[in-house]
């Protein structure tokens, strides 16, 4: 059997455009697709060419800060690196708070949340 992976990760946001802004800046990645998406909403793919996160938001949708509570349902958002300072560099640069940083085997780590309070762990095994 060949290895499996995931190859994209749906999330909901408040402003596709500005995350997907966000996320290339901060990891290098780019758009991979952007249009219509179900019940008339609106989607981004951003990513590598072998993933993505893709970033949906409804059409006329009101979101609450209780829409993005922590842990409701999605945790976080896992992300390897491979120069862990430098990518903190750009978060902080970002106006984004890195922090719970950690070193431990395997790797190294920290978080940041994003504007919409979607939380990312950002590590490296290098």
């Amino acid at each position: 059997m060949t290895a499996l992976r995931i190859e994209h990760v749906n999330v909901t946001v408040t402003n596709p455009e500005r995350t997907a802004r966000l996320l290339e800046e901060l990891f290098g990645w780019r758009v991979r697709w952007r249009g219509e998406a179900r019940d008339g909403g609106h989607t981004i793919h951003v990513g590598s060419s072998e993933h993505y996160v893709a970033l949906y938001t409804g059409r006329d949708t009101m979101y609450t800060a209780e829409d993005f509570a922590k842990g409701q349902p999605l945790n976080h958002i896992g992300v390897e690196v491979d120069d862990l300072d430098a990518t903190e560099a750009r978060v902080s640069a970002a106006g984004l708070t890195p922090f719970s940083h950690a070193d431990y085997d395997p790797g190294r780590r920290f978080y940041f949340l994003d504007p919409d309070g979607i939380e990312y762990e950002v590590v490296s095994y290098r």
